[in-house]
């Protein structure tokens, strides 16, 4: 009678061993991946990338020398990301024109006199740049002189880029004639 007892008792215990077995199996699962997103995680911040602000840096201006009798012209720049978010471009400054706007050129000519639109904010992406062009359909900036000046080939021209989430950025651009 001992060993049919045994016989029974073991039998019980095996159905709830293999529960608990089975609910630490459930339980390691999602813990498990757990560990696995917080070690990504940290190494992902110990890299610098995870919430670090935008951080815009701006170069290569040029502006093209208005044509003759003209006061419309167009300012290119290259705008790179360094930060880890989006920026957008939202305004342009400059002491040196009466306007400067943010615009795509849909002729084709980057004349600045032509077809242009005013796209809004030119998104900067995260670790990414935009070259602006004086050919295709890029981002330009479209700039009015000021009343009474002429710039000449070579003159540098100061201006003053305002973005969304980043401190405004001052930077020059170099006045070349069109096509050089």
């Amino acid at each position: 009678m001992t060993g049919s007892v045994r016989r029974e008792g073991t039998r019980d215990r095996t159905p709830a061993r293999r529960r608990l077995r089975e609910g630490y199996l459930a339980a390691a699962v999602p813990v498990i991946a757990c560990l696995a997103v917080l070690c990504g995680l940290t190494a992902w911040t110990a890299t610098g990338a995870a919430g670090t602000p935008p951080r815009v840096v701006v170069d290569d201006g040029r502006v093209l020398l208005p044509a003759a009798g003209a006061e419309d012209t167009s300012a290119f720049f290259r705008i790179t990301n360094l930060g880890g978010a989006d920026d957008e471009l939202v305004a342009v400054t400059s002491p040196a024109a009466d306007r400067a706007v943010p615009v795509r050129d849909r002729s084709g000519t980057g004349s600045g006199d032509g077809a242009t639109e005013t796209p809004g904010p030119v998104r900067v992406p995260a670790g990414g740049a935009v070259d602006m062009a004086p050919l295709g359909t890029g981002a330009m900036v479209k700039v009015r002189v000021k009343a009474g000046q002429r710039w000449q080939a070579g003159q540098v021209v100061p201006f003053v880029l305002h973005f969304r989430h980043g401190k405004p950025v001052g930077t020059i651009a170099i006045a070349i004639r069109p096509g050089s």
